[in-house]
């Protein structure tokens, strides 16, 4: 379908294409991709996740290129991440090995390692700050340099930035539902259609790259019993972990290639009727993402239940959520539907003529 009939034909669209770099350099300002990248920190993760690469600087120029559309940006990072090769894979990285940045747990008070607020939004004011409409970078570094200085007197040298997982506790008392092991190839969503009924491998991946909304809401409804969760958060974790592939020419060596930043969530859901143990529900997506996690873990553990709701739905959830697809199909509203409005306009007059036919005779 094209818009054939518009006056001006290409030379019409070409025109609508300059007007979107028109609109994208209103102002004076430059926007630079890494002020972007740095600045817009939550931003750029989210773009990641749901475009599930990894790449802050290409999400940051994504961003720029469509004035900050993240679902946008992320039809742009997928289309590029699709030209890219696969050189290797990765070996399996654990949440125990991260280096945390932050770690809370609602479930219990003491934890071993100790409960690491971190970078968090949840203890702010939720007030306008009119101070940062005339913030000179001037006084932001030096405020930083203040701080990192800080920072480096009260934080002791020894002090570890890894800790063991908090339910572990809990499974080696046996009070966790029992999951029997799944080693077959896990599958890859990027590869391969999704199967359904889908493997828990698949539903993981394409939770953490389904829409960060999506997603938030459909674990809402089933938190207020459009299912049967009632989530405690056994742990919560977010940092970086190392990501080694194997060595190409030294078999059984290691080749560090740099560090991922991910949010780690093992959500604590109730026990399941006729189970032993408390059931576990398990988020992780890209970059600082607390919410998106959570949600995810509470649909996790929704999946694996046999019951009438939206969110125990397969099928419902996991092809309803990705962005591309869904923003794709509501925008492709946009194109010409001539024939088929048309073919309805026709219908609904020919119904009209037999009711009036029918009412004369």
């Amino acid at each position: 379908m094209g818009y054939v009939a518009v006056t001006g034909g290409q030379e019409a669209i070409d025109a609508s294409i300059e007007l979107l770099k028109e609109y994208r350099s209103v102002g004076d300002m430059p926007v630079e991709i890494g002020v972007i990248r740095d600045r817009m920190g939550l931003l750029i993760d989210r773009i990641m996740s749901e475009a599930g690469f990894y790449a802050p600087d290409y999400a940051a120029l994504a961003l720029k290129q469509c004035e900050g559309s993240p679902e946008e940006a992320v039809f742009l990072l997928r289309a590029y991440r699709s030209t890219l090769s696969r050189n290797y894979t990765s070996r399996t990285v654990r949440g125990e090995e991260m280096h945390i940045r932050r770690r809370i747990s609602s479930a219990f008070k003491d934890i071993p390692g100790g409960q690491i607020l971190g970078p968090t939004y949840d203890y702010v004011h939720r007030l306008l700050n009119f101070n940062l409409a005339d913030e000179a970078e001037a006084e932001l570094k030096a405020w930083c340099k203040e701080f990192e200085e800080k920072t480096q007197k009260a934080e002791p040298a020894e002090l570890s930035d890894q800790a063991p997982r908090v339910l572990d506790l809990l499974r080696e008392e046996g009070l966790l539902e029992e999951v029997e092991e799944d080693h077959t190839e896990p599958c890859d969503v990027t590869m391969e259609n999704l199967p359904l009924p889908a493997p828990r491998s698949a539903i993981l991946q394409t939770l953490t790259r389904a829409d960060t909304g999506f997603v938030s809401g459909l674990a809402y409804s089933d938190i207020r019993g459009f299912g049967m969760s009632h989530p405690t958060i056994g742990e919560l974790r977010y940092g970086s972990l190392e990501i080694i592939v194997d060595y190409p020419l030294e078999e059984g060596e290691g080749w560090y290639v740099g560090d991922i930043f991910i949010t780690e969530v093992e959500g604590l859901m109730g026990t399941r009727p006729g189970k032993e143990g408390i059931g576990v529900g398990y988020g992780c997506v890209i970059g600082r993402n607390d919410t998106k996690a959570i949600a995810m873990s509470v649909l996790d553990r929704a999946l694996t239940l046999d019951l009438d709701s939206p969110t125990s739905d397969m099928e419902f959830v996991l092809l309803h959520g990705d962005c591309l697809e869904m923003n794709g199909f509501i925008s492709h509203l946009k194109l010409p539907h001539y024939v088929t409005f048309q073919s309805k306009l026709d219908g609904l007059r020919n119904r009209k003529r037999s009711l009036e036919d029918g009412k004369n005779d």
